[in-house]
C-alpha cells in the first residue's frame, strides 16, 4: 500500500493543479524511467554480447475510458484513489522479443534491477489464458524523485515475441468489434492460430539455435586452423631449418 499513500500524499501536496493531471504525471514520469532503464541493458547486452534482445519498446498510458470501464468491471466507484490502488496497468511498456529465450533472460535482467521493485508476475507463456493469449507480464515499482519527495509508482511491463505480440494485436481488435462476445468459431479459431504462432516460436528458436551452433564450430575450426598454421607450421618449419642446418 506504501506506493498508493505516496501517490495520494503527492496529489495533496499538489491541491492547486488538476488531480488527474499529477496522477498521469507520475505514470509518464515512471515510463520515462522504465524505458530508459530498459534501453541502456540493451545497450549493454549489445556491447557484450553483439546481440539486442529486444526488437521493439512500446510505452502508452491507459484512457480515462478504459481506466473507467476496469473500475466498474471490478466493482469500484470511480476515483483517483481507487484508479491508483486497483488498475495495476495505467503505465504500460511492451517489450518484443524475437525469440522466447529472450524473454525470461530480460525478465531477469529487470528483476536485478536494484532501484526496482517487482511486485509480481504473471507468465502466460508456460501457462496460457483459454484465449491461447501468451506473454510474460511483470509489475514494478518505480522510485520518481519529486522537489520534496519520491514517489512508488507502478508500471506494468509486457515481454512476448514478435509472433506473439502479432496474435494478440488482432484478437484484442477482434474482440473489440464484439465488445468481448465473439461467437465461439471465431474464438476458436485464434485459439487455433494461437497453437500456430506458439509452434513458429519453437521453431524460430530452435533454428537459431541451430545457427549459433553452426557458427561457434566455424570459429572453432578456424581457431584450430589457426593454431596449425602458426603453432604447428613454425614447429615444422623449425624443423626443417635444424635438418638444413645439421646437413650443413
Amino acid at each position: 500500500m506504501r506506493g498508493e499513500q505516496q501517490v495520494e500524499a503527492a496529489l495533496k501536496s499538489y491541491e492547486d493543479v488538476d488531480s488527474w493531471k499529477t496522477v498521469i504525471f507520475l505514470y509518464n514520469a515512471a515510463l520515462k524511467e522504465v524505458g530508459t532503464k530498459l534501453e541502456i541493458l540493451n545497450d549493454e547486452f549489445q556491447h557484450v554480447h553483439q546481440y539486442n534482445p529486444i526488437e521493439h519498446i512500446k510505452t502508452r498510458i491507459k484512457t480515462p475510458e478504459s481506466i473507467v470501464k476496469k473500475l466498474k468491471r471490478y466493482g469500484y466507484e470511480t476515483s483517483i484513489e481507487n484508479m491508483v490502488r486497483y488498475i495495476n496497468d495505467i503505465a504500460g511498456v511492451r517489450l518484443i522479443c524475437s525469440f522466447t529465450s529472450d524473454i525470461y533472460r530480460l525478465a531477469e535482467m529487470i528483476g536485478n534491477q536494484s532501484d526496482l521493485k517487482v511486485l509480481s508476475i504473471k507468465d502466460y507463456i508456460k501457462n496460457p489464458k483459454e484465449s491461447g493469449y501468451k506473454s510474460y507480464h511483470m509489475l514494478v515499482s518505480v522510485p520518481i524523485f519529486l522537489s520534496d519527495s519520491v514517489v512508488d509508482t507502478k508500471v506494468e511491463i509486457q515481454i512476448r515475441t514478435i509472433a506473439m505480440d502479432f496474435w494478440a494485436s488482432l484478437e484484442h481488435k477482434i474482440y473489440y468489434k464484439f465488445e468481448g462476445n465473439a461467437p465461439e468459431y471465431i474464438s476458436r479459431d485464434l485459439r487455433e492460430c494461437a497453437k500456430m504462432v506458439s509452434e513458429l516460436d519453437e521453431k524460430m528458436l530452435s533454428l537459431n539455435e541451430a545457427i549459433q551452433e553452426c557458427i561457434l564450430q566455424q570459429e572453432n575450426k578456424a581457431n584450430m586452423d589457426d593454431v596449425v598454421e602458426n603453432v604447428i607450421g613454425n614447429r615444422t618449419e623449425q624443423s626443417k631449418l635444424q635438418a638444413n642446418g645439421t646437413e650443413g
